[in-house]
């Protein structure tokens, strides 16, 4: 493998952008169709209509041929309900990619609807291709985490790199992220993924715990320097959320126009529209609830600063010309005088003029 090394100015590994938006000042969503069209341009055009709509930032669909994808009579690792009696290879067959000729007019669609094109490629060949159409950014599947030709080839383009993790080791997801970085690529969001379709958090006999949302913490503390998001699987958009409020900086979801068209795509674990723009609009408000790392008083507590505080207050009457005592002083709201934190200092001043019981003390009161 050939590459630069790695190097790189690592305090701007995190300034990605996809479009015009940056992935870490916000949660971009991707609603995932994948081949959720079922064959048919008009519906992929609906799904990207509808994903736009829905608040997403990008639709994402899957490029691939069952040939180069996979060897005939490969088991399936799934079970959905309408291929129940193909193998992997028959399944992918059926399903397959989007013809060729879609693409300029699917890119353009995404284009007047304000939403970012993506797909995810699984060829050295697909990915020069989609590189010389202008997408400007790549996911790589979990299945290509060890797949380190591919993921050289693709860190070649110098854009961002989405890459899935699941079913993979941390010693995988590290010698992924070296081959990127050895090809001088440094926009990489890793996301925690679990690969089961769907992933389940509710059934106790199924293993609730796979979604195990707490990686991404994990990686977040592995890989300091990159994005970390969510490539979710589990039913419904809790998860996604959940996710965005851990501080997923992108959150892929799988996306359909309709659920009931059919079980050998994905259409019956994906969100519809409806609960798209739910989750769209949870994670909205989730980033604006997570506002600033940065500790201040906030406007909207100026008032309350002001009259919930407290001030030094004479306990009793003092004279013109004390020296004031511990004693002599207690601490009440308003924060409007000298603030409690300045008893010390006080301690042994002397008033320049006759302080009643009960009144706030400033510092133009003493000396």
């Amino acid at each position: 493998m050939k590459g630069k090394g790695k190097s790189g100015n690592k305090s701007q590994m995190k300034n990605i952008k996809i479009g015009n938006k940056r992935l870490d000042e916000g949660t971009f969503v991707v609603a995932e169709f994948g081949v959720n069209h079922n064959g048919s341009l008009e519906r992929a055009k609906e799904g990207i209509i509808a994903a736009a709509k829905a608040g997403a930032d990008a639709i994402k669909f899957q490029t691939y041929t069952a040939d180069e994808l996979v060897c005939k009579g490969t088991p399936k690792f799934w079970n959905f309900e309408d291929d129940n009696d193909k193998d992997q290879y028959q399944a992918y067959e059926g399903l397959g990619g989007e013809p060729r000729e879609w693409y300029p007019e699917l890119m353009k669609t995404c284009e007047e609807n304000n939403i970012e094109f993506l797909t995810t490629v699984f060829s050295e060949e697909t990915a020069d291709y989609f590189n010389e159409l202008g997408m400007k950014a790549f996911k790589i599947a979990s299945s290509d985490m060890s797949t380190l030709p591919l993921l050289d080839h693709i860190a070649r383009f110098h854009k961002p790199i989405l890459l899935s993790t699941g079913a993979s080791t941390l010693a995988e997801i590290k010698e992924a992220v070296k081959t990127i970085e050895c090809a001088g690529n440094f926009q990489i969001v890793i996301l925690h993924c679990t690969l089961a379709y769907p992933t389940m958090y509710k059934d106790k006999n199924q293993h609730p715990e796979d979604a195990n949302l707490n990686l991404i913490n994990t990686l977040q503390d592995e890989f300091p320097q990159y994005l970390v998001g969510i490539s979710d699987h589990t039913m419904g958009n809790f998860s996604s959320v959940i996710a965005a409020a851990m501080g997923a900086s992108v959150v892929e979801k799988h996306f359909t126009v309709d659920k009931t068209l059919g079980k050998s795509a994905d259409h019956w674990f994906s969100v519809d529209p409806n609960e798209l723009f739910s989750m769209t609009e949870f994670i909205k408000n989730v980033n604006i609830l997570k506002g600033s790392k940065e500790k201040q008083v906030f406007p909207c507590e100026a008032e309350t600063r002001k009259n919930d505080k407290r001030s030094l207050v004479a306990k009793t009457d003092i004279t013109a010309g004390t020296v004031i005592k511990r004693e002599m002083l207690t601490y009440k709201r308003p924060g409007t005088g000298i603030w409690p934190n300045k008893i010390n200092k006080v301690i042994g001043m002397k008033t320049l003029e006759e302080i009643p019981a009960d009144s706030i003390i400033t510092w133009d009161m003493v000396i």
